[in-house]
C-alpha cells in the first residue's frame, strides 16, 4: 500500500510537469554513435508488431536496417536466458558475425539484450545499448506473475545478480536508459536506473507507452548518427566551406566637387 501511494504521487507529479520533460540523472553521452543497423527487443506479452512501430519506421526512413525478432513464449514463463538464445539466433541469421549493431529493449526486452550482450558474446559487435523502462534492478511487480522469467525480475534475485557480475563484458559501450517516475509497472521505477549508463527521466503518464513517447523517439534519434543524418551533415559542412573574400572597390562621390 505504501509503494501504491509513492507511485501514485509520482503519478501526480509526472501527469502536472510542463516545458521539462527530460532530467538526465548522470553525464551526457559526448557524441552520436554511428548506427546502420539496430536489433529491437519487445517486453513482456509483445512481439514484432506491437513495439517500437513508430521509432523502427523513423529509423528505417533514415536509412538504418532494424529487426524486432517475434521471441515466445512473450511470457517469459521459461526463462530470459531462452529468450535471449532466441534473439542471438536472429541477430546471427540476419547480419554477418562483423556487422556492428545498437541495441534497443523496452522493459523486459532490455534484461533479455544485456543477457544476450553479456552471457551470449553479442556485446563483441554491439556499439550501444539503449533501454526503456527496464527494471535493471528487477520490479516488485514480478512477485505478482508466474513463470521463471518473472522470478528472475524480482529485485536480488539470483538471476539479475549474475547479469550484474557479467557487466563488464560490455566494455566501454555506450548506454543510455529512460524511465517515468509514473510507472506502475517498474516499482520502484528508479530500478529503470543503471549505475554504468545515461539516465533520463521522462514525462509519461504509463509504462506502455515509454516505448512510442515522441520525446523518448526524438531523443534516441538524436544519440544516433545514422546514414541520413551523415548524408546530410556531410552536405551542410561541404555549404560551409568559406569562400574567398571579394574584393570591395569604394568609390568616392565627386558630386558638388568644382574642378
Amino acid at each position: 500500500m505504501r509503494a501504491m501511494k509513492k507511485a501514485l504521487a509520482c503519478l501526480a507529479a509526472a501527469l502536472s510537469l510542463a516545458g521539462s520533460a527530460f532530467s538526465a540523472e548522470s553525464s551526457p553521452l559526448s557524441q552520436p554513435i554511428p548506427v546502420r543497423r539496430v536489433v529491437m527487443v519487445h517486453g513482456i506479452f509483445q512481439n514484432e508488431w506491437r513495439c517500437f512501430g513508430h521509432l523502427r519506421r523513423e529509423l528505417e526512413a533514415r536509412g538504418v536496417e532494424c529487426i524486432c525478432p517475434s521471441l515466445k513464449p512473450a511470457d517469459a514463463r521459461n526463462g530470459l536466458p531462452a529468450l535471449a538464445e532466441q534473439l542471438k539466433q536472429a541477430v546471427d541469421a540476419k547480419w554477418k558475425p562483423n556487422e556492428h549493431f545498437v541495441l534497443i529493449g523496452f522493459s523486459m526486452g532490455g534484461l533479455v539484450g544485456r543477457s544476450y550482450l553479456q552471457d551470449l558474446g553479442g556485446a563483441s559487435r554491439c556499439d550501444g545499448i539503449i533501454t526503456v523502462a527496464t527494471p535493471h534492478y528487477g520490479t516488485r511487480t514480478a512477485w505478482l506473475w508466474y513463470g521463471e522469467g518473472a522470478h528472475q525480475m524480482r529485485p536480488g534475485s539470483d538471476w539479475l545478480t549474475k547479469l550484474a557480475s557479467t557487466e563488464y563484458k560490455l566494455g566501454k559501450m555506450p548506454a543510455v536508459t529512460y524511465r517515468t517516475c509514473a510507472d506502475l509497472m517498474i516499482v520502484p521505477s528508479q530500478n529503470c536506473n543503471w549505475a554504468r549508463a545515461e539516465n533520463v527521466t521522462v514525462s509519461c503518464p504509463i509504462h506502455a507507452l515509454m516505448s512510442c513517447n515522441p520525446d523518448v523517439r526524438k531523443d534516441i534519434l538524436d544519440r544516433l548518427a545514422t546514414p541520413a543524418g551523415i548524408a546530410t551533415a556531410s552536405r551542410q559542412k561541404a555549404q560551409d566551406v568559406t569562400l574567398p573574400a571579394k574584393r570591395v572597390v569604394r568609390q568616392t562621390s565627386t558630386r558638388g566637387k568644382k574642378s
